[in-house]
């Protein structure tokens, strides 16, 4: 087979098409369905903001040089990008008018400017003028001059005007729909027991008249687009000026970003269209879609909760059964490691270990990593309080967090003036790791705890991502952890000895050791192969796309090594006619993002496992800061198997990442089997078994 590898994005365009098919799925409840449009819609505006701008970058580099990153010549990547974009935009729009129809069968309605009732048209006017006029800005378009500046991310009216009388040319303006200030859906007078909702541009677009009266234009026709610019930056490389200072520069010049994308309705005036096209400076191969007469569709995400529809299996997160009995998660940890598993278990019990360190008169430290915290961080507010109890608190604060960064640098000046020491990292790589180690006196000793996670120390996205935290008092991690926070209080030049921590019972850490960590792992399962013995690997992780490890990989299955993988997204490997053993590779888009990521060898039987922060990138690898922790408590590796076992199992939300990226789901004739549900039951049972044994 000549192409060893699929190119990373055409394989994430691939993932997106799951989305999009949970979207398609009528076993999915509607406001569900609603929210995967909307996730699929903001997935590629993320995707064009960075992969397409940085292929298009790319264009100028030497053609080995682009092929060896990029898998594929930059140019026809780009190319069967905008072919797969076009198919699944159709796609997304014969899917969203279905669900339409299911919405209607709730009686639920998003109306339009032909729709209205006498009553709704004078709702719609005077929500107009008490509501939305102030914050309308209509800005005129004229040939001679510059064209004003579009943002990123808004929402705007393209609206092409003209008198009945006149013989002029028609005239062009634009306005911004202020969804910012207002929000994106107004909920109508309604009949009894319907629900009728508005878009704030059709309410917009019904005000026309009266917002252009001044110049008496009759006839106006007024369609939505957007535009999607290069949202990478680079940071300068002036010493003088500190990183806070050089992102939060680079974070304004994002607004400069060239456009990579111009998404319009394909019913907008075609004179508009070729004046923005023109004006906008956009490259008219691969970056103009004409689409359907909704964009921004992520907004939907936060469509009014009016269906009365329940979902099949009501599940929310429960405690975990060896911290519920308990009053303090302290008290446990000290003495027995715990692995919560989120969302199924609650993220409380982390929100409750930093506000026990935070009151405990003894404790002395709290070192923390954190990549995206909440708005109005539970976990934020919990190491404030530790600071003004008189707590030394040491916060690594990642600023390069993508579309985080003026959130975390807010995060980091709050932090700062309550006296909290805020670590912002190495200059060239990002700190993805997610470790807490907290130190306490007690009687004359020190004692030290805290944890290891694969998932953002953020409460409102553990409910909805599936990750692995390990709660923990081991030395010898707390030691590796230590010495990471004593490398990003003080970074050297020889940061790879800096790094160079305990193998065997400790931290498994990039950028120094896991590459290397993973490769003798994957060998000694093809030694044993090679001798006849079992061997098998089951790697839990968000993506694989990094080079030498998928060839390892593949020679593992040419040896005839087991390899089962579970991948959230992208999947680069291709299985070929060598192989002894092809890759079982599987992809579940469910309810919950599955986001952990697990490595498990048999290692002859002594099944070494890991839960870890790093995918299988060159990224994650090479140039981030990230950590693996081994899990030895024979319990807890019984437990991550079993759930590895259950995702694998998996006949309705598991499709099959193959070679011809078709997105198949896993079919056979065994009952229906739906992983997250099966997790759900298995972690509740035990639960009800600790509650058994504890009566």
């Amino acid at each position: 087979m000549a192409q060893k590898f699929i190119p990373r994005d055409i394989s994430w365009l691939s993932f997106n098409g799951r989305v999009l098919q949970e979207a398609a799925d009528p076993t999915v409840p509607t406001s569900s369905r609603i929210k995967f449009l909307a996730i699929f819609s903001n997935n590629l505006d993320e995707f064009f903001r960075v992969r397409v701008a940085g292929l298009k970058r790319a264009l100028v580099l030497d053609h080995k040089e682009a092929k060896d990153i990029f898998f594929e010549n930059p140019q026809l990547i780009l190319e069967q990008i905008h072919a797969i974009v076009i198919k699944q935009q159709k796609l997304f729009g014969r899917i969203w008018l279905d669900v339409q129809k299911e919405m209607a069968k709730e009686s639920v309605f998003i109306k339009t400017c032909k729709s209205l009732t006498a009553d709704q048209q004078q709702f719609i006017k005077e929500y107009y003028e008490d509501e939305v006029a102030s914050n309308v800005i209509p800005l005129l378009l004229d040939e001679t001059k510059n064209m004003p500046y579009l943002r990123d991310k808004s929402l705007y009216l393209g609206i092409s005007m003209r008198k009945d009388d006149a013989q002029q040319q028609n005239k062009y303006a634009i306005i911004e729909i202020p969804t910012t200030q207002i929000g994106r859906f107004v909920i109508l007078p309604s009949p009894d027991k319907e629900v009728h909702v508005m878009l704030l541009e059709d309410i917009i677009k019904f005000n026309l008249p009266y917002i252009f009266s001044y110049f008496g234009f009759d006839k106006f026709n007024a369609h939505a687009f957007k535009i999607t610019k290069d949202a990478e930056f680079d940071l300068d490389n002036d010493i003088r000026v500190g990183l806070a200072e050089k992102i939060a520069k680079a974070v304004k010049n994002r607004r400069k970003g060239k456009p990579t994308r111009f998404l319009f309705d394909h019913e907008m005036d075609k004179g508009l269209v070729n004046f923005l096209i023109k004006k906008l400076n956009i490259a008219k191969k691969g970056g103009i879609i004409p689409g359907s007469k909704i964009h921004n569709f992520k907004d939907f995400m936060n469509f009014p909760e009016v269906f009365k529809q329940h979902k099949q299996l009501e599940r929310t997160s429960f405690l975990h059964p060896e911290l519920a009995t308990h009053a303090r998660v302290t008290d446990v940890i000290t003495q027995k490691d715990i692995l919560l598993s989120f969302p199924y278990h609650s993220f409380v019990h982390v929100i409750n270990l930093l506000r026990e360190a935070a009151m405990d008169p003894n404790v002395l430290t709290i070192q923390i990593t954190a990549y995206r915290l909440a708005t109005n961080s539970k976990i934020g507010n919990a190491l404030i309080n530790a600071a003004r109890n008189g707590k030394q608190v040491t916060v690594m604060l990642e600023l390069r967090a993508r579309f985080d960064e003026s959130h975390n640098l807010e995060w980091k000046e709050r932090f700062e003036m309550e006296g909290i020491e805020v670590l912002i990292g190495l200059s060239n790589k990002k700190v993805h790791a997610k470790l807490c180690v907290i130190k306490k006196r007690l009687n004359n000793q020190t004692i030290q705890y805290g944890f290891v996670s694969t998932g953002n120390l953020n409460e409102k996205t553990a409910k909805i991502y599936g990750d692995y935290c390990l709660m923990t008092s081991n030395r010898v991690i707390m030691a590796d952890i230590n010495k990471i926070f004593n490398t990003l209080k003080k970074p050297s030049a020889d940061l790879i000895n800096s790094l160079n921590t305990n193998t065997e019972k400790g931290l498994v850490v990039c950028p120094t050791q896991m590459r290397n960590y993973i490769i003798e792992h994957i060998d000694a399962e093809i030694n044993e192969a090679r001798e006849g013995r079992k061997a098998h690997m089951i790697i839990k992780i968000n993506s694989l796309s990094d080079k030498e490890i998928i060839k390892k990989i593949y020679e593992a299955s040419k040896a005839g090594v087991k390899v089962e993988m579970i991948i959230r997204s992208i999947f680069c490997a291709l299985n070929q006619k060598s192989f002894t053993q092809p890759i079982h590779a599987i992809s579940i888009v469910d309810e919950y993002l599955e986001h952990a990521r697990v490595m498990y060898f048999f290692n002859k039987g002594l099944e070494s496992t890991y839960i870890s922060s790093a995918d299988w990138m060159p990224r994650n690898l090479d140039h981030r800061i990230e950590a693996a922790v081994q899990i030895h408590d024979e319990e807890l590796k019984a437990e991550l198997l079993d759930m590895l076992k259950i995702q694998l199992n998996g006949n309705v939300k598991a499709r099959i990442l193959d070679n011809k990226l078709s997105n198949e789901y896993v079919k056979n004739n065994k009952p229906p089997f739906q992983s997250q549900i099966e997790i759900y039951r298995y972690l509740k049972n035990k639960c009800s078994t600790a509650n058994t044994k504890i009566s």
